[in-house]
This record gives C-alpha cells, sequence and structure tokens, in this order.
C-alpha cells in the first residue's frame, strides 16, 4: 500500500461524521453546543435564545434562529476531541424543514437520537429514526434533561422498543428520578459519577467519582432503586453488542442534561469509541466507492448569507473517497464542467478558516459555488456519481410577488439563490410568468424563512398569497397538456424540469385520475413532518 493510500484510511479511520437529530424542542442545538464545551472547541456554551444574559448558540447563525430560539438550517461544526476528528452536524429543530435534515443525513455515518425525558418519542422523532432506518444508520439515544421532572426510566426503554423496534443497550443509568439526578452509572462497571453544574451550565459540569459504598451510604433509596433497574437489565441481556447496533437493530443508550453539560461527555466517548468510522459509500450504480479511490463526494447542501460582509455562497461536500487538497480541479458530475477548488474552508457554525487538506468524512465549505445544487456528485479522475437528494412532496403553495416594483431585479435574484439553496422549491408556468413564481414548501415556516432573507440579504420585500393546493403529483409535457382545462388543477415546473401537477385535495386528484388514467401522476417523496 502506497504511503498516500495509506494516509487516507488512517485519516479516515479517525474520523466521525454524525447529526443531531430530535423533535423540536428536544435542546438539541444546547447538546451540540455541549459537546463542542467537552471537546474544548469553545470556551463556554450557550444555550437557547431569549434565556436572561444567555447568547445564542454557535450552530444557529441566522437572525431568524436567535428570535424564535429554533434552529431552521443545519450546521456544521468540525473539531478535535482525542485525536479523533469530530464532523458534528446540527439538523433544523422543526419538522417544517426536513428536507434539509434529510439532506444532512445523507452524509452522515451515525445519528445521535435525542429524546426529551418527559416527552419520549414525538412525532418528528418517529419521522427521521424512519429516515435513519432507510439509509442504515446506527443510531446512539442520549435522554436529555434529566435534571427536570419526567417519566421513569425503564417506561422510555420499553417505549423505544416497541415503538420503533429498536433494543435499547443502557450504557449509562441515572440515579434518582427525573428532576431528581443524583449522577450517573456506569452499566458495565457499576462506576458511579455525581456532577455539579456551573453556573447557568456555561462551563462543563464538574464530575466527581464517588465509591459505590459511599453513595450507597449517602442514597440508600435511589442507590438501591437503581441496582434493582440494573439487574433487571442484565437479566433481560441489555448487554451493549457492538454487531447489533451497527446493523441498526439496537440502540445504545445514555442519560443526562444537556443544559447542565451532565452525561455530554459520556456521549461524546461513546461517539469516538463505538460511531463508525467512514467506510465506502455506494454510487448511484450500486457499487461501493472505496476509500482509496480517486476524490469524490457528494453535496448535500448549499447555503448564503451566513456571512453578511461576503455574501457569498457556500456548498457543503461530504468527502466520500481520496485526499482533498485546496485548489485541486474536480469534475462536476451532473455537467461534465471542471470546478475549482481554491476556496476551500473548515466551517466552525458561521466561522471559517482556510482548510489545505481533508479526508473521507470530512465535511468542508465550497465558497461561490453557483453552479452546485444540493445532491450533485464532485470526483477527481475516476468518474462517479452518487444517489441524488429526492425533493419532498410539498403541501404548502403561494405565489410570491415584489412589493417594490423597483427591487424586481433583487427579487429574482434572490428567489433563483434560495432555490438552489433548496430552502424552497420554485415552481413555474408561461401563464404565471417570472414575477410571479410559485413557492411551494413542505411546511409553512419555510415562507417566514423566504420571506425574512429576501427582505434582509436582497432588500427585496416580497407579498406571498396562498393557493389552495394541497398536494403535488410528478407528470410530464403530456400531462401538462391533458390537465391545461380543469380545475383546481394546475402544472407548474420546476427549475430541475420535473412537471408538478398540483391539486387542491385529494378528492380532486381522485377524480383527475379516473378522467384521465393514462396521464402521468406519480407521487413524490412524503416529507418528514407529522401526519
Amino acid at each position: 500500500m502506497s504511503q498516500s493510500v495509506s494516509q487516507v484510511v488512517n485519516e479516515a479511520a479517525r474520523r466521525r461524521t454524525f447529526a443531531v437529530i430530535s423533535h423540536p424542542d428536544a435542546g438539541k442545538s444546547t447538546l451540540t453546543e455541549a459537546l463542542a464545551l467537552h471537546a474544548e472547541a469553545i470556551d463556554s456554551a450557550g444555550a437557547v435564545h431569549g434565556k436572561a444574559g444567555r447568547r445564542g448558540v454557535t450552530s444557529d447563525w441566522m437572525e431568524m434562529e436567535r428570535a424564535r430560539g429554533i434552529s431552521v438550517s443545519s450546521a456544521v461544526l468540525q473539531f478535535v476531541f482525542k485525536d479523533t476528528v469530530i464532523n458534528l452536524l446540527d439538523t433544523p429543530g422543526h419538522g417544517d424543514f426536513s428536507e434539509d435534515t434529510y439532506r444532512v443525513l445523507a452524509a452522515v455515518d451515525a445519528a445521535v437520537m435525542l429524546l426529551d425525558a418527559a416527552k419520549g418519542l414525538e412525532p418528528q422523532t418517529l419521522k427521521l429514526f424512519d429516515v435513519c432506518r432507510a439509509r442504515k444508520i446506527p443510531v446512539l439515544t442520549f435522554v436529555n434533561k434529566w435534571d427536570r421532572p419526567g417519566r421513569e426510566p425503564l417506561e422510555l426503554l420499553d417505549e423505544i422498543e416497541q415503538t420503533i423496534g429498536l433494543r435499547p443497550m443502557p450504557l449509562t443509568w441515572p440515579l434518582g428520578i427525573a428532576g431528581e439526578l443524583q449522577g450517573l452509572i456506569e452499566c458495565e462497571t457499576g462506576e458511579f459519577t455525581r456532577f455539579t453544574r456551573s453556573a447557568g451550565g456555561a462551563t462543563k459540569a464538574t464530575a466527581e467519582p464517588v465509591a459505590a459504598e459511599v453513595i450507597a451510604a449517602e442514597e440508600p433509596q435511589p442507590w438501591a432503586a437503581a441496582q434493582d433497574e440494573l439487574a433487571l437489565l442484565a437479566e433481560i441481556g441489555a448487554g451493549y453488542d457492538e454487531k447489533d447496533f451497527l446493523a441498526g437493530v439496537a440502540t445504545p443508550v445514555m442519560f443526562g442534561a444537556a443544559l447542565s453539560n451532565i452525561g455530554v461527555g459520556r456521549l461524546l466517548d461513546a461517539l469516538v469509541e463505538l460511531a463508525p468510522a467512514p467506510a465506502e459509500r455506494v454510487d448511484a450504480d450500486g457499487v461501493p466507492r472505496a476509500l482509496d479511490t480517486p476524490l469524490s463526494g457528494l453535496i448535500f447542501k448549499v447555503q448564503a448569507g451566513m456571512d453578511p460582509a461576503h455574501r457569498d455562497r457556500m456548498a457543503y461536500l461530504r468527502i466520500s473517497s481520496g485526499r482533498f487538497e485546496r485548489g485541486m480541479v474536480l469534475t462536476h458530475a451532473a455537467t461534465g464542467k471542471p470546478f475549482a477548488t481554491k476556496y476551500a474552508q473548515s466551517v466552525f457554525g458561521q466561522t471559517r478558516t482556510t482548510v489545505e487538506e481533508a479526508f473521507p468524512g470530512d465535511i468542508i465549505g465550497l465558497v461561490n459555488a453557483t453552479a452546485l445544487r444540493p445532491g450533485d456528485t464532485l470526483y477527481a479522475a475516476d468518474p462517479v456519481e452518487f444517489p441524488t437528494i429526492p425533493s419532498f412532496s410539498p403541501e404548502h403553495f403561494a405565489v410570491a410577488r415584489c412589493a417594490d416594483t423597483g427591487k424586481q431585479k433583487q427579487f429574482r435574484r434572490g428567489i433563483d439563490q434560495l432555490d438552489g439553496e433548496g430552502v424552497i422549491q420554485v415552481l413555474r408556468s408561461d401563464r404565471r410568468g417570472d414575477q410571479a413564481p410559485v413557492l411551494a414548501a413542505v411546511g409553512p415556516l419555510q415562507f417566514d424563512v423566504v420571506t425574512a432573507r429576501l427582505e434582509g440579504e436582497f432588500k427585496a420585500p416580497v407579498t406571498l398569497e396562498n393557493l389552495s393546493y394541497q398536494l403535488a403529483r410528478r407528470t410530464d409535457a403530456e400531462g401538462e397538456q391533458a390537465l391545461a382545462s380543469q380545475s383546481e388543477v394546475e402544472v407548474l415546473r420546476r427549475t430541475d424540469g420535473t412537471y408538478l401537477a398540483v391539486f387542491s385535495n385529494k378528492w380532486r386528484l381522485d377524480i383527475v385520475q379516473r378522467k384521465f388514467p393514462d396521464v402521468l401522476l406519480e407521487a413524490l417523496p412524503a416529507g418528514t413532518t407529522p401526519s
């Protein structure tokens, strides 16, 4: 094996690339920040915006995110912990942005499923787990907010197994019921650690090992209850099994409190020890692409407006194989055109640094990537194309018009940019023209993002006129002609050339299908918003 090939394989083994997924308000961005804090990548953690005296989290860089206290765009944090390069992706915290989360899950090797100790598995969590299952992504579970009142730990484990079919394998166990957390017990060794949180949870909680006989004397009832629960877990064979975890049939479970930084260090250790390193990824033809083949990667996200001073557009590339060197010229698989990588950057939230080299598993930002869209493949030398990332079936539609006639040019440029980023689906027709495109969304909050960004970044205020359509089906040019005279139906074209027939309701779709049995009306992938 040559030195360069050996370096690629060895460097890939040092990478851990994972996403944090959860239902809104489970504490996902807070956990993301706490993980970076425990890796000493930041000095003090922020929390959900709006808490008195607290700043916004590092991963929430958009003004709308800071104002509302939710994540509406995925973010990347890369840092080193114990000689392991961590690529941590914080996903949107609202179901309306499920397309963005789906794209992120196309770029990771593992996921942390975050559960609220009081709420357990919620609809959005279930939908996101379905995506992980479909992509065969191993899942670690972190039960958050154990410093607040919540449910019984055994009840939560049973819910995980009964609801999503994952066998829980606890690694740590709480001493004390939810809301009265005394510390954490290591399930395998029985060792106990007591935590003392810092003021406001801004820095690491102090961890103090306490001998079993000491804590048993200090807290006899909670200790006895925990020992009974651990004995039951041992009896049913709930110990960790690496094969089952990697196969996606079981999940390691840890308990803690991200806001207090309790149990977060243990989770970070588990990710380094248990989460899989990057492996060969399958291309669009189903052929595995070996790690040591020439460079290739998938664009899973495009984002502009992160740096108001530069107003540039960044494409996020998940490296699948080979060694990346800044300045190398890659091929854009969709067009066959060359793409120069002079402006390649490592990303930590909104902060960027120039990256000189990167390896499989790494996420790098390519600046001024106007030709790239989510789902595109870049490669060097050996041609390859990875599976594209599908667009979800929209359920909300609105006509967008520029509210200031003098800002039409900025309006069109902004609409094109947000379309290219995948923030919204933009639909057009000859009848409506470019001045009144139809915006199609999985969830209505996407419209708020479009409105805010058009006005904030492009100084182009917009008005939105909601349309009564509720569902879409893929059709073709023949379908466009056949349906032109039908009421409560409209055929529009997406930027990628896809024809979408939109309908007022399922009843109207059924009538059209019976009337035009030979017209193509194909369902699109469903979003992950709760039904």
